[in-house]
């Protein structure tokens, strides 16, 4: 049985063309998988020198050069998905750099098919 790496997170061509937007006006960023509370569980993007990455994060890889990262204990619920970052109509996260534009990024999701291996990068 032959296994195929997938990546962990990846993006649709909308969502690499907004990213590139940002970019123009951010050219360092990251993105923070949300866990929830005030802006629901939405991918937040935000100035890398503004944002401390957590001893527990997880950086899943990157999409568009951008690191992406989720929270350890979430990680630890999302291990078996691939997230899938898209971009609709809508305001993004208070913080989140998408905010503003009438569009933000939104997460998808699907579960890795049984044999897709799915290490972390560096792992």
């Amino acid at each position: 049985m032959s296994t195929e790496t997938a990546p962990r997170v990846v993006a649709t061509e909308a969502a690499l063309d907004f990213l590139a937007e940002i970019q123009r006006d951010h050219p360092d960023i990251l993105f923070h998988q949300s866990g929830g509370c005030c802006d629901g569980s939405s991918p937040m993007c935000y100035p890398a020198h503004e944002y401390r990455v957590g001893e527990t994060d997880v950086k899943l890889g990157e999409i568009g050069g951008v690191p992406f990262y989720i929270s350890g204990s979430q990680y630890a619920v999302w291990a078996h998905t691939q997230l899938i970052i898209d971009v609709v109509p809508g305001r993004g996260g208070m913080f989140s750099l998408d905010n503003g534009r009438e569009r933000r990024f939104l997460t998808r999701s699907r579960l890795f098919a049984g044999g897709e291996a799915c290490p972390l990068p560096g792992a």
